[in-house]
């Protein structure tokens, strides 16, 4: 059996370990908010460690309180991190409350009453409860994505809160032999040491949360448009290649509509670039607002967009266009001073069964609607309206034989 100085000394590494890995971190990534939570509950959690080994040079009470409430204080800023990885809002009085008040339920069974068992299940308690509570956020979705990290914290966290229920329930009956404040018995060394183990796998598991989190913004970074921050060609491409396959499936249609800003190079150069710039967000953003959820606007050029319209028939596309433009010419009439109205022509194109999987032909489809868009005097929107097929001989003949 380990002597509980020795298990006391492995708690105080493991935590400062864990502590140097996430300074590290929280050094690294500034504004990652949630790695400094981490480096504190590490912190404390060996500092509290470090106090708790006291209890064989000096009175145990005071290690045994304010040991214990530091490490049940960490459990809690440790479970905050991940509600701040989250983006969630932490409460600091429910935690200082909830550590006071178990620090003072271990000093009531110290002091006015010496009870062991009851000591085991006040600091079990303590530390479960901030488990508990962030449980449901490890096992929810976020943002329509599972993270493997929290896929595995949720699983650590739920041995955890085993670990802790067995431990006092061994403790409440007896089994193992007897506690004091100096001595485990063999199986309470078993639990604190799994305790440990599960502690680095949580911190590990929060380590591979936040790798996933940096591999999902890189992921994104590659699929968004620097200037406008909506989708770039190639996620464009991505999509457009996810629609025309569900309507191939299903037979649904789906619609395509292909913007271009009138006069855009006028503007850059009579303006400058910084105002190109500008003409560009405002107008994505004026985009964005006439949009419905499900649509997706990308920026696929200089002054070129494009926005995908599932489960949308040509006349809907139309309207969406009809939409869009109106925005910009009533945008346009309120510009005055050195406000830059913006113009932009619109070409709507529908994809069907001819077209298959490949989005190829559907943007060439919407590029010819452009091109006749801008054949009428530009500012407006056109539908492409494929040329009807030619005649049979058979249909020929039959054509001149009623002349």
């Amino acid at each position: 059996m380990l002597s509980v100085p020795t298990l006391w000394t492995v708690i105080v590494i493991n935590f400062l370990a864990l502590g140097l890995i996430w300074a590290y971190v929280a050094r690294a990534y500034p504004k990652f908010e949630a790695a400094r939570y981490w480096t504190a509950a590490a912190v404390l959690a060996a500092s509290g460690a470090g106090i708790s080994m006291l209890r064989e040079v000096m009175d145990p009470r005071f290690p045994l309180i304010v040991g214990g409430g530091l490490m049940i204080f960490s459990s809690w800023l440790a479970c905050m991190g991940v509600a701040r990885f989250y983006q969630r809002p932490v409460s600091w009085p429910a935690a200082i409350a909830n550590s006071l008040l178990c620090s003072a339920s271990l000093a009531f069974f110290l002091i006015a009453v010496d009870n062991m068992p009851m000591r085991v299940l006040t600091y079990s308690l303590g530390q479960s409860t901030p488990v508990v509570l962030t449980l449901p956020l490890l096992l929810s979705r976020q943002n329509g994505r599972e993270n493997p990290g929290a896929r595995l914290a949720a699983i650590v966290g739920m041995l955890l809160l085993s670990i802790h229920l067995v431990r006092s329930g061994a403790a409440l009956l007896g089994y193992g032999g007897a506690v004091t404040a100096i001595n485990f018995n063999g199986l309470q060394s078993v639990m604190i040491l799994l305790l440990v183990f599960l502690a680095m796998a949580w911190n590990f598991a929060c380590l591979l949360m936040a790798i996933e989190r940096l591999r999902n913004e890189v992921a994104d970074l590659a699929l968004l448009d620097d200037l406008t921050g909506v989708a770039n060609r190639r996620h464009l491409l991505q999509r457009l290649t996810e629609e025309c396959a569900r309507s191939e499936r299903s037979g649904v249609p789906f619609s395509l509509l292909v913007i271009d800003l009138d006069g855009f190079k006028a503007i850059n150069d009579t303006h400058g670039h910084a105002a190109g710039d500008a003409c560009l967000k405002h107008f994505t953003l004026m985009a964005q607002t006439r949009l419905r959820p499900g649509d997706m606007l990308a920026r696929t050029g200089g002054d070129e967009f494009c926005v995908v319209l599932p489960s949308s028939s040509l006349r809907e596309g139309a309207l969406i266009a009809r939409r869009v433009l109106e925005a910009c010419r009533q945008d346009a009439a309120g510009c005055t001073g050195s406000d830059i109205p913006i113009a932009i022509s619109i070409g709507v194109a529908q994809w069907d069964c001819s077209i298959g999987e490949s989005p190829d032909r559907l943007m060439a489809n919407a590029d010819h609607a452009l091109y006749a868009a801008k054949k009428n005097g530009k500012n407006d929107f056109a539908v492409y309206d494929p040329a009807p097929p030619p005649l049979s001989p058979e249909a020929v003949e039959a054509l001149r034989k009623f002349a």
